[in-house]
This record gives structure tokens, C-alpha cells and sequence, in this order.
């Protein structure tokens, strides 16, 4: 799996923020380029807002990272994903979330290759704080070396 994470997360879909806003707001936000691309309708985003309400901040996999999806296929044109970094804490029901990774996939198992590239990532200190403190330039840099 060579650049793969590099072909999905461009220079459009890694977006820097600094501005207050709620947790609505940043799922919009960093799906918009998919949804610009085609690649998810606005089923998709309604539906991983209703995860949320329905079932609590459990996408929220460790501090200040949300990894926000909904069901396979539903509302997913194409296997993608994108990415918002905030530099002011969101509230996500009661957990603090300053980065919104947004996984869209046709099938329960197409991304999950991307899921393991993401979660090694992330894992790496160096690299989470990178992420964390939003610096663009950086952040598609490891996104191409990995």
C-alpha cells in the first residue's frame, strides 16, 4: 500500500481552523471536500451526527481526537476521508475534541486498510502532537510518508 493515505488526504481535505465553533460545525466543515468531491451526499453527514446524538461521544478515541463515521454505504459514493484540525478545543458531548477525522466507506471492510495507516499514526507521539498542533505542511507530510 504505497502513498495510499497520500492519495486520499490532499491539500483540500486537510483543513486548518481556529475559531470557535460547535461540534456540528466541524463535522460540516471537514466534510465539505467530500462532499464537494462527490464522494459522500449529506446523508452521510446527517447520519454520523445522529450516531453522536444517539449514541454519546464514543468516537471520540482518545483525547482530542474524534473519528467521525456512520454506517457503510449509506450516503458513501467512494471510499475517502478528510481531515479538520481545530486549535480551540470543541465540545463533543462533554469530551474535548480538536481534531475530526471523518471516514466515509462503501462496505465494512474497503477501509480498513486506511484505518490501520491512520491508527499507526496516531499512536506515534511525535506525530499526534504534529497533528494536534495543526501545522498543514507537516501533517501532509506524514500523511505521504505513511
Amino acid at each position: 500500500m504505497d502513498n495510499k493515505l497520500y492519495e486520499i488526504f490532499n491539500e483540500k481535505n486537510v483543513i486548518i481552523e481556529n475559531k470557535d465553533m460547535t461540534w456540528q460545525e466541524a463535522v460540516k466543515i471537514a466534510s465539505e471536500p467530500l462532499l464537494k468531491e462527490g464522494k459522500i451526499t449529506d446523508v452521510y453527514v446527517e447520519n454520523m451526527m445522529k450516531n453522536v446524538e444517539v449514541n454519546g461521544p464514543y468516537m471520540v478515541l482518545t483525547d482530542y481526537f474524534a473519528l467521525m463515521h456512520a454506517k457503510a454505504g449509506e450516503g458513501v459514493n467512494e471510499v475517502s476521508m478528510s481531515l479538520l484540525v481545530n486549535n480551540k478545543n470543541i465540545d463533543l458531548e462533554g469530551k474535548p475534541v480538536r481534531i475530526f477525522m471523518v471516514l466515509a466507506s462503501v462496505d465494512k471492510s474497503s477501509h480498513l486498510e486506511y484505518l490501520q495507516k491512520i491508527s499507526e499514526i496516531l499512536l506515534d507521539e511525535d506525530n499526534f502532537n504534529t497533528i494536534l498542533h495543526g501545522e498543514k505542511e507537516k501533517i501532509l507530510q506524514i500523511l505521504k510518508n505513511n
